[in-house]
């Protein structure tokens, strides 16, 4: 068995360190504070190839999907935000158009997004949560097009996207079986960003609301065949579980760092608190669970990168684990810094919050826990 990334992998993850703490770092916080999206440092992260990861290498891609994963590790322990859009647009939003779309859509769409544009991914509605199967967003044809209809919400880089993959359904009698998945440009008439929600965290991605309005969509956008959509939205998701482990790997990496600096700084009673066995046991515990959720996080994106595609177990595991271990780390940080720690002035307060969203999104972990159980007792 072998536990150690390959010389190539340990030369990517340095340069992505160093682009992380010197043109992401000293600006997470500023963002933080603006909401104000940094298009200057995408074009950036495009311009040193970090847009082409684990794309198909006839589109410029680097085909690499543990290099990615490492990727986003490194730019959410700078900002999870960013972090968070970036996930969305390479992993879950393009995985329909890489994996089911036809060469028209990857000829189009793949270079599009290595030379740095934002993708959205338009499934959530408001009684479409966990149950995906549960679209009112409608679509019917039209001659050469399809007219779609409906609302979708909390879609990150809904604001910055520009294009999107949506889902809805032509007729909600045939569950799972009536969704379809269709590419989405921003300028196609009827379609509209709506509602931006102001939220705890993960500040400057926006979580907006996407309005279609009789949107018209030329036939060419649908992705695969009527009827697939759902099963396309499922493998984007299982795939995407793995990202979002590493974004919370990430966020763990930074509130431990920070917490461990500040503690052979911080002297009270005359020594620094790290020489108190309290404090001692709570980093200990830290190191445990940043170690363990790195694991879990690097099998499953070697899973993906051995077989070419994300199991539903494998992955499920790694995010429940990573995305609690890191709401335990984050809390241990703000312990540790003591009442600095509530205060903006220090990072820790921001990774508090950045961290909560992660334990939601793709996939609460109670959903975690039932698609671990359901793959371990067989049940379908």
């Amino acid at each position: 068995m072998d536990f150690e990334l390959n010389e190539e992998q340990k030369m990517f993850q340095s340069m992505v360190r160093d682009f992380v703490d010197n043109e992401i770092v000293p600006r997470a916080a500023e963002w933080d504070e603006t909401q104000v999206f940094p298009h200057d440092v995408v074009k950036k992260m495009a311009e040193v190839g970090l847009y082409g990861l684990h794309m198909p290498e006839e589109y410029g891609g680097s085909g690499d999907d543990i290099s990615f994963v490492l990727a986003v590790e490194e730019i959410s322990r700078g900002s999870a935000g960013l972090a968070s859009s970036y996930v969305t647009t390479m992993s879950l939003a393009m995985n329909p158009i890489v994996m089911h779309g036809n060469k028209e859509q990857k000829d189009r769409y793949i270079p599009w997004v290595v030379r740095g544009a934002n993708v959205s991914f338009g499934l959530t509605e408001a009684m479409a949560g966990s149950d995906v199967a549960n679209l009112d967003t409608r679509y019917e044809r039209d001659g050469d097009d399809f007219i779609l209809n409906g609302t979708k919400i909390f879609i990150t880089n809904g604001a910055e996207a520009d294009f999107l993959v949506t889902f809805a359904t032509k007729d909600k009698s045939l569950g799972y079986k009536g969704i379809s998945a269709f590419i989405i440009e921003k300028d196609f008439p009827g379609f509209s960003v709506g509602k931006k929600e102001r939220k705890m965290g993960h500040h400057p991605a926006s979580a907006a609301e996407l309005v279609f309005d009789n949107c018209r969509v030329p036939a060419r956008n649908l992705i695969g065949q009527e009827g697939q959509g759902f099963s396309f939205a499922l493998q984007a998701i299982d795939t995407c579980r793995v990202c979002v482990a590493a974004e919370a790997v990430g966020i763990s990496q930074a509130a431990f760092d920070a917490a461990v600096s500040y503690a052979k700084e911080r002297k009270q009673f005359g020594v620094e608190i790290a020489r108190h066995q309290g404090i001692q046991f709570m980093i200990a515990d830290m190191a445990v669970d940043l170690d363990a959720a790195r694991l879990l996080t690097y099998r499953a994106a070697w899973q993906v990168q051995t077989t070419g595609k994300a199991s539903a177990k494998e992955p499920a595991m790694a995010k429940l684990f990573a995305t609690e271990a890191a709401h335990r780390i984050c809390h241990r940080a703000i312990q540790i810094h003591g009442g600095y720690g509530y205060t903006r002035e220090f990072l820790v307060e921001r990774l508090y919050r950045d961290q909560r969203i992660i334990e939601i999104y793709e996939g609460t972990s109670e959903m975690q826990r039932w698609t671990i159980a359901r793959q371990i007792t067989a049940l379908k």
